[in-house]
């Protein structure tokens, strides 16, 4: 093709009309499931590391202030009871928006990394499968911090990531978010499209993004073999709020889910989904 062809060619495209994107924030508010009902812990089951599932040993989570709320003031020592509260909904295509807000003092013997430290969970696997003595649910963490450091980071606790079509070999991965220092609440937001994307957002900015989750590598400790078989790809699972030391307290907790009717013919259609899901088309 001659040059002055393929540049009216590349012109022509440019002019067509572009497919819309989904965009999840053009959902009206009606459309946000509130996952916290602001007086208890209905809908949520507790694991903590060195206890059976659903013993909240020392009321670690609790309802308060119109907040889920972590706090060690029954405790003696911290005993490396790293938790996890887990909403009971396997997940796929959702977006999860909370408020979070770091207080008060770490517990005595939490380790040091774990001061102002904090975060959720997302593509973990079913918290009645997390055994007794396990530490950390296989899972991707969207990791919250205070002080000077940046907040929104990725870990992988049993899990790997890609980023630009890589391979991060790192256990967390910062942001590029400012920090938000040791008090306040922070408003986050993380969208999850199955196996395919992450992103983190403060405000309108993506502050964090990878791709491709599975399960791989270190860190995740006495889980059950039969759960972490490396090189499988993570494309749903559950959401958890983390407890490991820092009293901390979530608020606003909302979920918006992309996976649902895509027939425009349906009143159960919405232009922001992802993914299909037509056993939604007969809901309103």
């Amino acid at each position: 093709m001659y040059q002055p062809m393929r540049l009216l060619f590349a012109v022509a495209l440019l002019l067509l009309p572009q497919p819309a994107q989904p965009d999840w924030r053009t959902a009206p508010p009606g459309d946000w499931q509130t996952l916290f009902n602001g007086r208890d812990l209905d809908g949520w089951v507790v694991k903590l590391a060195h206890h059976d599932l659903g013993d909240n040993y020392a009321d670690t989570f609790r309802a308060g202030n119109g907040a889920i709320r972590v706090m060690y003031d029954k405790y003696g020592e911290f005993g490396a009871r790293f938790g996890h509260l887990f909403y009971k909904q396997k997940l796929s295509h959702y977006v999860l928006a909370l408020e979070y807000r770091f207080f008060g003092e770490q517990a005595k013997g939490g380790p040091g990394y774990a001061k102002l430290n904090s975060g959720v969970m997302v593509h973990s696997q079913a918290p009645e499968s997390i055994l007794k003595d396990q530490d950390w649910p296989i899972s991707v963490e969207a990791q919250f911090l205070a002080g000077n450091r940046t907040t929104m980071n990725v870990c992988t606790p049993g899990t790997e990531i890609e980023m630009k079509g890589a391979m991060v070999k790192d256990h967390c991965t910062n942001s590029t978010s400012r920090p938000y220092g040791d008090q306040g609440w922070v408003a986050v937001e993380v969208e999850v499209l199955g196996a395919e994307r992450v992103r983190h957002f403060i405000g309108d900015a993506v502050v964090l993004q990878y791709e491709h989750p599975t399960i791989g590598g270190g860190v995740a400790n006495g889980f059950d073999p039969a759960i972490k078989k490396d090189g499988t790809v993570l494309a749903d699972g559950y959401i958890g709020l983390q407890a490991e030391s820092q009293p901390v307290e979530f608020r606003n907790i909302r979920l918006l889910n992309l996976a649902g009717c895509m027939n425009p013919a349906s009143p159960a259609y919405r232009s922001y989904f992802v993914h299909r899901d037509d056993a939604r088309c007969s809901r309103p």
